[in-house]
């Protein structure tokens, strides 16, 4: 986890599933509270999540808006979020670097292919 003055950013390595979210919870919650700028999730090294990880990150969608934004999501979670259409709704970016690029109110690319 790196964290600046106007952003976050959490690097998940494996699973993504109830017996390891808490983690990753408390941190996206924290964030939320703390009104941070840019909070950016890279799931390059993920390699997989269940319900409990989606509901995590639906979750933080919610609370924290634009501010949040994916990166980089592994093989397994881009098929993941193709499959459920989560593509649609969560913000995918294809690197930490242009997730940091973006702007808070520019909607990520569908990155379907």
């Amino acid at each position: 986890m790196w964290q600046g003055r106007e952003a976050l950013i959490v690097a998940i390595t494996g699973d993504l599933d109830l017996d390891n979210i808490v983690p990753l919870d408390e941190t996206l919650r924290k964030a939320a509270e703390d009104g941070i700028a840019r909070v950016v999730v890279d799931l390059s090294a993920a390699t997989f999540a269940d319900s409990t990880a989606v509901n995590v990150l639906l979750q933080a969608h919610t609370a924290l808006g634009p501010a949040l934004r994916l990166a980089a999501p592994s093989a397994v979670l881009e098929r993941l979020f193709t499959l459920t259409g989560l593509d649609t709704v969560l913000p995918l970016h294809e690197s930490v670097k242009t997730a940091l690029d973006a702007e808070a109110s520019a909607p990520p690319r569908n990155r379907r292919r």
